[in-house]
């Protein structure tokens, strides 16, 4: 059975703050099955949040401070038959997609985050790379995103960055 996925990553939400997740990935979460996201998530009261909508599935990002012990630094889940490996900081651009394969070895598609750079490419020997940016702190980039995927029987049916 198929299954949507939103992906996030860098959404760097403080308790209390005056920075949300924007509207957009909210229509975006209304229609998941699972969430992703690839750490700086900052505090547990967004994971909760996120829970709410659909399994969240996450690792810990630099800036999770209060989320230590909590996150793993990495983690491969199995969504709709497809092996997902999870890592916030994938290292430099140059040499990513072997380095992320000998660390994914048997993960088909490997989501990151921590640049804010979206990314939905092809990485090493068929494995997909897919870095959501951030739909909070664009940084250099001209607008916030996050990802979408829809993976049935192992596959990847439809993959996308979304402006949000």
């Amino acid at each position: 059975m198929g299954m949507r996925v939103v992906v996030l990553a860098d959404t760097h939400v403080r308790s209390g703050g005056r920075r949300r997740l924007p509207d957009g990935v909210y229509d975006l979460l209304q229609r998941a099955d699972a969430i992703l996201h690839a750490g700086d998530v900052l505090v547990a009261d967004l994971l909760h949040e996120l829970s709410g909508f659909a399994p969240v599935f996450a690792v810990l990002g630099n800036n999770d401070v209060e989320l230590s012990g909590l996150l793993p630094t990495e983690r491969v889940e199995e969504l709709a038959g497809m092996r997902v490996g999870m890592i916030h900081d994938s290292g430099p651009s140059s040499g990513r997609a072997a380095r992320m394969r000998r660390r994914f070895p048997d993960s088909g598609l490997v989501v990151y985050g921590h640049s804010h750079i979206p990314y939905d490419g092809p990485g090493a020997d068929g494995q997909w790379l897919f870095n959501p940016g951030s739909p909070t702190d664009r940084r250099s980039q001209p607008h916030h995103t996050a990802g979408l995927l829809d993976l049935d029987d192992g596959r990847m049916i439809h993959h996308e960055i979304r402006v949000v």
